[in-house]
């Protein structure tokens, strides 16, 4: 083995699903979906060094506005998983600049959890291969296994773990999140009730979606966004009504909540809209696919 490199910081992107089907629960629980992901040049950033003392592990989360417990932190639990895997003990202390907002619908804790496994596996003097690393991340979260391929988007099929990258046109895209968190164990129940209603009468006739450079072209949509309560729902919809507004040509809701997003083709059309709702939003970000 080389001698082990000692320092290292990576990014952690966030991103947006600008598709989100769900499909019927499955047998072990979960439920299959068909997704768009695309990731953004906005996120966290993660800085690792190995420390001296047997299987020590330090995590410093800058920027949450409450705390995390170490044990429950998915970067704590990569990490373990990864000790478990190839035997690896070097003490590590990880500080985490959190930006993405928890429970946004972003992927920022899946992303984490990616980078963690990604630079573990380059200070471990790359034990593992890529097919390895996936079948690691499918483990913590049906996001991870997305990050793990450090795409700039993809089709997303199974639970997460079916990755195909695809070409994704330069887009611009405003980030607006309401200050509420979104439990996704508790959407996808919400989902299974609002089908399970007779009067919805929800036929599942998904099909396959294109990313093209035409967004008016674009048949994406959230199956999440009909099954969330009022209150929920109201801001939603009014905050994706504001963004087309105000010249978005595709909006829509991340995930299972709570952050929305607007897509727009011309960067200073997003410039103002992410003005204008900075006057009224918490959060809002301006950022870009990471399309040449």
């Amino acid at each position: 083995m080389s001698e082990l490199l000692k320092k290292l910081t990576v990014e952690a992107p966030a991103k947006v699903n600008l598709h989100l089907a769900v499909k019927n629960r499955r047998k072990d629980g979960f439920h299959d979906i068909e997704s768009v992901f695309l990731a953004v040049d906005f996120g966290d950033t993660l800085h690792f060094e190995l420390i001296d003392g047997e299987n020590r592990q330090e995590i410093a989360m800058e920027g949450l506005d409450f705390p995390v417990q170490a044990e429950k932190n998915i970067i704590f639990r990569a990490l373990s998983l990864f000790r478990e895997k190839i035997g690896f003990s070097v003490g590590v202390k990880i500080r985490v600049e959190k930006r993405i907002p928890l429970g946004g619908g972003l992927g920022g804790g899946s992303s984490d959890a990616a980078a963690a496994l990604l630079a573990m596996n380059k200070l471990a003097d790359l034990p593992l291969n890529r097919d390895a690393l996936i079948e690691m991340a499918a483990v913590l979260g049906s996001d991870v296994p997305f990050f793990i391929c450090e795409t700039a988007a993809a089709w997303v099929t199974g639970r997460g773990e079916n990755i195909r990258p695809i070409e994704a046109p330069r887009l611009f895209l405003v980030l607006v999140n309401p200050g509420f968190h979104s439990d996704t164990a508790k959407a996808f129940r919400l989902l299974d009730e609002y089908r399970d209603n007779p009067k919805n009468n929800l036929a599942q006739t998904h099909r396959r979606t294109l990313l093209t450079d035409n967004l008016a072209e674009w048949e994406f949509y959230n199956d999440f966004l009909p099954v969330f309560g009022e209150r929920e729902s109201s801001v939603y919809n009014e905050i994706i009504f504001r963004l087309r507004e105000l010249g978005a040509d595709f909006a829509s809701l991340s995930g299972a909540g709570s952050t929305c997003f607007g897509v727009f083709k011309e960067k200073e059309i997003a410039q103002k809209a992410a003005e204008v709702l900075r006057e009224s939003q918490g959060f809002v970000r301006l950022c870009c696919s990471f399309a040449v």
